[in-house]
């Protein structure tokens, strides 16, 4: 595996633009921004009614943004356990509460640095929160692994 390499992960949602899922630099993977979008570009958290009111659900949302991220490290050679810096981006402060919970089901003090920031929007109206990690992942025959 080169020590430098980027990749679009079949099977997950295509980029919004021309950058990879994830890029890897040495033993450092760096993954792009990740939304709940699925590969038909639906969201995962978001219900329409039959009156077409929309609710928004930050625990689906956030619960299938770390999944993606898992998806995306995963075709990197690594896992969420190699995570080592988080930054997340909130519409809505109100939503820390619920995404703060579901975070808590995938990473604890012995995990990655954090830092959670609010935004005017996202690039979809439905999207709550959006994702960034590096991980750290020494390649296939580093002596330091």
């Amino acid at each position: 595996m080169s020590a430098i390499q980027s990749q679009v992960v079949e099977g997950k949602a295509r980029p919004r633009g021309r950058f990879p899922h994830f890029r890897r630099a040495g033993e450092f993977i760096f993954v792009s921004g990740t939304s709940s979008r699925r590969p038909d570009n639906s969201f995962e958290g978001v219900e329409v009614d039959a009156m077409g009111t929309t609710s928004l659900d930050i625990r689906a949302q956030t619960r299938a943004v770390i999944t993606n991220i898992e998806d995306v490290l995963r075709a990197a050679g690594a896992s969420l356990s190699d995570v080592v810096e988080a930054c997340a981006y909130l519409v809505n402060m109100n939503d820390f509460g619920g995404y703060n919970e579901v975070y808590g089901e995938f990473f604890d003090e012995s995990g990655p640095a954090r830092t959670t920031v609010a935004v005017h929007q996202l690039p979809h109206p439905h999207l709550l929160i959006e994702i960034k990690v590096v991980a750290w992942k020494p390649l296939a025959g580093d002596a330091k692994a």
